[in-house]
C-alpha cells in the first residue's frame, strides 16, 4: 500500500532543500528512498515533476502546481494534528461513568458539581446499578467497584476503603430484639440484594474464621436504596457499606449491630477503565478528582494512596 502522505513530505522537502542527499538527511532516509518516492509520485499522477540536472532540481510547470497544493494540504494536516492534540490536553466530552446505586448516591453524586465546575467541558453521563457491568459492552468508560477484583485486561485505581455493616432501625430492635452472634439472624427478617447468595459473611473474633451465616427475609431486591428505605422503615436488618449509610447512623436512624463480628479488612473502592497508553485526559481528570475528594464523602476513612494495579 502506497504512502501518498510520506511521499508529499519528501517531494517538498526535495523542492526546499534542492537535493536528494538533504532531503534524505533531514527525514533520516537513504537518497535512493527519496528518489524512490519522488518517482513514484510520478509515476501515479503520469507527470514529470521534476528536471533533474548533476548540479540541481527543478519543479516542472506541474511540479510547481503540485508543490501548491501539498504545502497547503500538509498545512492542513498539521493544524488538524494539533487542534487534536490541544484538545486531548484539555478534559472534554463524554464521560460515562457507572457507580452501585448506594455508593454512587451518597458518596460520588454529592462530588459531581464540584467536577463538573473545575471541567466545564465534560459532559458527564451516570448509571447508577448494582448489576456488574461490562465496560465493553455497556461503552462505559469508568465502573465503580468494590470488594477484590478479578484479573483482566482492566486498569484498576484504588480509591477509598468500606466496612460492610449490619444495620437496623431503632423501632425494629426494639420489636424483635438485638442479634447477639450471627446465628441469631435465623430468627429476624434480613433485607438481602436479590442478585447475591442468600447468607452473609462474618468474622469469628475467637477463632479468625469466616462465617457465612444463611440469610431469610421479606424483601430482596437488586437496588440498595430500595433495602435502605425498607431498613429505615422497620422491615428488618440490611448488609450494607457503612459509607451508604454513615448519615443515618449518625442521626440515630439506623444502628450497627453485630459490630464484633464485622470483617476486619475493609473492602477497597476501585476505578476500574480500560488501560491505554494515551488515556483520554477526562477519564484520568475524574478519577484524579475522586482521588482528591472521596475521603470527604467516607465516615472517618483516610484516603488511599494513588497507585496503578491490575483490576
Amino acid at each position: 500500500m502506497d504512502n501518498r502522505l510520506a511521499d508529499m513530505e519528501v517531494f517538498t522537502r526535495v523542492i526546499a532543500t534542492g537535493s536528494f542527499s538533504a532531503a534524505a538527511r533531514q527525514l533520516g532516509q537513504t537518497p535512493s528512498a527519496v528518489s524512490r518516492a519522488v518517482t513514484r509520485l510520478e509515476d501515479r499522477l503520469r507527470v514529470r515533476l521534476l528536471v533533474r540536472s548533476t548540479r540541481s532540481l527543478t519543479p516542472t510547470p506541474e511540479g510547481e502546481a503540485y508543490l501548491a497544493e501539498a504545502r497547503a494540504l500538509l498545512d492542513q494536516l498539521e493544524d488538524m494534528e494539533g487542534r487534536i492534540a490541544q484538545r486531548a490536553r484539555t478534559p472534554r466530552g463524554l464521560l460515562r461513568v457507572s457507580a452501585t446505586v448506594g455508593f454512587g448516591a451518597m458518596v460520588v453524586v454529592p462530588l459531581v458539581p464540584g467536577f463538573l465546575e473545575a471541567y466545564p467541558q465534560v459532559e458527564l453521563d451516570l448509571t447508577l446499578s448494582d448489576a456488574v457491568v461490562d465496560l465493553w459492552q455497556e461503552r462505559t468508560d469508568i465502573a465503580l467497584r468494590s470488594g477484590r477484583l478479578k484479573s483482566s485486561a482492566l486498569k484498576a485505581r484504588r480509591l477509598a476503603a468500606m466496612r460492610r455493616v449490619v444495620v437496623a432501625s431503632p423501632d425494629y430492635l426494639a420489636r424483635r430484639g438485638i442479634p447477639r452472634v450471627p446465628a441469631d439472624l435465623e430468627g429476624h427478617a434480613c433485607l438481602r440484594y436479590n442478585f447475591m447468595a442468600p447468607e452473609w459473611p462474618f468474622h469469628d473474633p475467637r477463632t479468625g474464621e469466616r462465617i457465612l451465616q444463611p440469610v431469610r427475609g421479606p424483601l430482596a431486591a437488586s437496588d440498595g436504596t430500595i433495602l435502605r428505605q425498607a431498613c429505615l422503615a422497620g422491615l428488618g436488618l440490611m448488609w450494607s457499606g457503612d459509607a451508604v449509610i454513615a448519615g443515618d447512623i449518625a442521626k440515630g436512624r439506623l444502628v450497627e449491630v453485630l459490630p464484633d463480628f464485622a470483617d476486619p479488612e475493609p473492602e477497597t473502592i476501585h476505578a476500574v477503565f480500560a488501560g491505554h497508553p494515551h488515556l483520554a485526559t477526562r477519564i484520568r481528570a475524574f478519577v484524579d478528582y475522586l482521588q482528591a475528594n472521596i475521603g470527604k464523602r467516607m465516615p472517618g476513612k483516610e484516603r488511599e494512596p494513588w497507585q496503578d494495579e491490575r483490576g
